[in-house]
């Protein structure tokens, strides 16, 4: 089913850059890559990039028609994890849109996504689209701590500073150029030996924003992409002068557009359907083309996603524990089918809002959301998993949600006792893999934690 198009002009790769040291986005989740049989390699990326301009107004369901506007020179880089056996190789590559929001360049889709990206063999390549990531700069949202972002030149200028970034009003067709490189090979090749079947394009939060509009106005006349992952996006979309946010020229409640030719699935948590990203003017419906999973229990950021530096970030209570890893691992394999076989993902529920303006979610006696993707961390649950963060909460620690452990007599009186529970929860599991909303995979690891859950004796 690919329908990507390497034609066009594309990037000059350069590489593997040797000099120096890489500057990897940071993890909370690393992994021995050498030992998992990956090759890691980092290419310099080169060329002369277009900036879009609108033909009309931009208007909210996403039928947005563009022409070229001004060119300028870029120079930027891509990070390459992938199989060094090519008999690997699934055939293919995700592309994720570095994010820049926090000060630091963060791939949070390969965190959230490695285990299912190395255990399934595709090959990942993580792209600084932004100018943020070269040249650095004030961050859209402050880490406690960190001044602005020192970006990769002033960070190692012996390895990084013959890069240079016109802005972000080119971060379109630069990430376009680099996906047509990816499907054309050439030499160097970013992929070594490998040449895949398909190129599928991810990112998160800020990044989202960017996809949003990327997929509305530069793929239909780009096709660079056989599909996309739009990770936790809010109610609007990037500009195309490349303001992230709320830039007056993008109304807020922007869709998909409805005739996109590629399949693109929306991931959305609780956080994002509340009031700091109020995603639910932009809900759409189903189509064969478009699908939105919004899932319970789930935040924007959570204690996979930073790790131990909750508190260091200010968070002064227990973060958002919940199933989202899981479930968007569920979401790229399904979405690599929707690609390679045409089978779309499974449909879900939206999540239930007991208020539009202001945004909020219909809670049961527990604190629980209804509606949405379910799991058994919400219907099996052990703890309120909320995407909402307690009052008073930074801005920055809004977006990590709260767990809520249960007391002994809260388990009580739902599941008797820990075999109960384990009884429950297994039964759960089982029909949430076989709706296509977890993996087998991951079977054990799931049961392992609930294995791990503390019940009064």
């Amino acid at each position: 089913m690919t329908t990507g198009d390497a034609t066009g002009p594309r990037t000059e790769l350069s590489g593997p850059i040797t000099a120096g040291r890489c500057i990897e986005p940071p993890s909370a989740v690393p992994m021995d890559l050498a030992q998992a049989g990956y090759v890691t390699e980092e290419f310099f990326a080169s060329g002369t990039a277009t900036a879009f301009k609108a033909s009309a107004p931009l208007d909210r369901d996403g039928m947005w028609s563009v022409t070229p506007d001004v060119s300028a020179p870029y120079r930027t880089r891509v990070v390459v994890r992938r199989p060094s056996d090519p008999g690997r190789f699934n055939g293919t590559v995700v592309v994720e849109w570095f994010n820049v929001t926090g000060g630091v360049e963060a791939g949070p889709d390969w965190t959230y996504m490695s285990p299912l990206i190395v255990r399934d063999g595709y090959a990942y390549v993580g792209v600084s689209a932004q100018a943020f990531g070269v040249d650095g700069g004030p961050a859209l949202i402050g880490v406690p701590g960190m001044g602005p972002g020192r970006g990769l030149v002033a960070a190692d200028p012996q390895r990084y500073g013959t890069l240079h970034h016109p802005g972000d009003r080119f971060a379109f067709d630069i990430f376009t150029q680099i996906g047509r490189a990816l499907r054309a090979g050439g030499d160097p090749s970013a992929l070594g030996t490998l040449r895949p079947r398909q190129v599928v394009a991810m990112g998160e939060s800020q990044s989202a924003f960017f996809l949003t509009a990327y997929v509305n106005a530069v793929q239909p006349i780009a096709q660079a992409y056989d599909g996309f992952l739009v990770h936790s996006r809010g109610s609007s979309a990037a500009s195309l002068s490349g303001t992230p946010i709320a830039s007056p020229d993008v109304p807020p409640g922007v869709q998909i557009r409805p005739d996109s030719q590629v399949p693109v699935l929306m991931f959305e948590t609780e956080t994002d359907l509340g009031p700091m990203l109020d995603f639910g003017p932009a809900r759409q419906p189903d189509s064969d083309r478009v699908r939105t999973w919004e899932v319970a229990g789930t935040a924007h950021g959570d204690a996979y996603l930073v790790g131990s530096f909750g508190r260091l970030l200010g968070c002064d209570f227990i973060i958002n524990d919940g199933p989202h890893r899981f479930v968007v691992q569920a979401a790229l394999a399904a979405l690599n089918r929707w690609v390679t076989d045409g089978a779309p993902p499974p449909a879900a529920t939206p999540l239930a809002l007991s208020s539009a303006a202001p945004p909020e979610l219909t809670r049961d006696d527990l604190g629980i959301a209804m509606g949405g993707v379910r799991t058994p961390a919400v219907d099996v649950p052990v703890a309120t998993l909320s995407g909402e963060a307690p009052p008073g909460a930074s801005r920055l620690c809004a977006l990590f949600g709260s767990t809520v452990p249960f007391d002994a007599g809260t388990l009580a009186r739902l599941y008797g006792d820990k075999d109960g529970y384990l009884a429950a929860y297994e039964n759960n599991l089982t029909a949430t893999i076989a709706a296509g909303f977890l993996l087998e995979p991951d079977r054990a690891e799931l049961l392992a934690r609930a294995q791990g859950v503390l019940f009064p004796s």
